[in-house]
């Protein structure tokens, strides 16, 4: 495979109807077909909606959990044999696509905020469960995942970020560590200004491509997708941005990777694991928070 070619999704999902969003999701997955792409990027939680249960936020959590709304919002958590999550993989089997398709999923306790990979087979080849949940926000409801995965599809060493993990450049180094070439960031949240710039600079230090996909709306959208290549063949600058969308159009954009260019890139240029002094590093392993950084939940 000498290209790669990614659908990111910049759509509007129905903020509770799993079935409506299914519907929905499908038709832009044979959009990405026609438009051959190898596949299909969805926003954050696009089947189940991103919402939250409106509780009070001083409330401890296991007094939520045994409230009747709580049980009946944990009620919608997807698993790998869900409906909607087989009906996405039936479509990628007949249509020989890709799709990261998203939702609220069944932790041990909690939901968790979940990505599915799923290969041109219809088979899902990498559930990966955000880990760094916004725990100041609605997320403190959701079960953290527990590490970063990446999975080969094609030939293709993808790893997966989801949205508030792309704040913390640990996430993509290592996601970069584990072999990924191409990192895939399902999104949804606003003032993207300062966070595309960050993923521009993920693709930049770690080498890989980043590509992102945001719902439209208001200080939102922005839907990007990034080369790791800064600097042509002279040595000289160059712009690395494939696709950046406006905040508020309803689409899908194709990001398409040269993949010769971005491993002969990697082969030779001096970012990602090349001189990485790793001695000096320990101290990110230390889980102590101090000032200024302690927040009350």
């Amino acid at each position: 495979m000498d290209s790669f070619r990614i659908a990111i999704v910049q759509s509007k999902r129905d903020p509770y109807n799993c079935r409506l969003n299914t519907e929905k999701g499908l038709k832009i997955v044979r959009e990405a077909k026609r438009r051959e792409a190898d596949i299909v990027l969805f926003p954050e939680c696009w089947i189940t909606g991103y919402e939250f249960p409106d509780f009070d936020k001083d409330l401890p959590l296991k007094e939520i959990e045994r409230m009747p709304e709580y049980q009946q919002w944990f009620s919608r958590s997807l698993d790998e044999g869900s409906p909607y999550i087989c009906r996405f993989c039936e479509l990628a089997k007949d249509l020989q696509i890709g799709v990261v398709i998203t939702g609220f999923t069944r932790g041990r306790s909690r939901p968790q905020n979940s990505a599915f990979v799923i290969n041109r087979n219809g088979k899902i080849i990498l559930k990966y469960s955000k880990v760094h949940t916004c725990d100041s926000a609605g997320e403190r409801l959701l079960e953290s995942g527990s590490d970063f995965k990446v999975c080969d599809f094609d030939g293709v060493k993808i790893g997966i970020m989801i949205c508030y993990d792309r704040e913390y450049p640990e996430s993509a180094r290592i996601l970069m560590l584990k072999g990924a070439e191409l990192i895939l960031v399902p999104n949804d949240c606003g003032a993207m200004f300062p966070r595309v710039q960050a993923l521009s600079t993920r693709a930049y230090e770690n080498m890989t491509g980043v590509a992102m996909a945001n719902p439209p709306g208001e200080n939102a959208g922005c839907s990007c997708a990034f080369s790791p290549i800064v600097w042509d063949e002279k040595g000289l600058p160059v712009d690395n941005r494939i696709v950046l969308a406006d905040g508020m159009t309803e689409a899908v954009y194709i990001a398409e990777y040269d993949l010769r260019r971005l491993r002969n890139y990697r082969s030779h240029e001096m970012m990602g694991n090349t001189f990485r002094k790793v001695e000096a590093y320990a101290e990110l392993l230390n889980d102590e928070i101090k000032e200024p950084f302690i927040r009350k939940i």
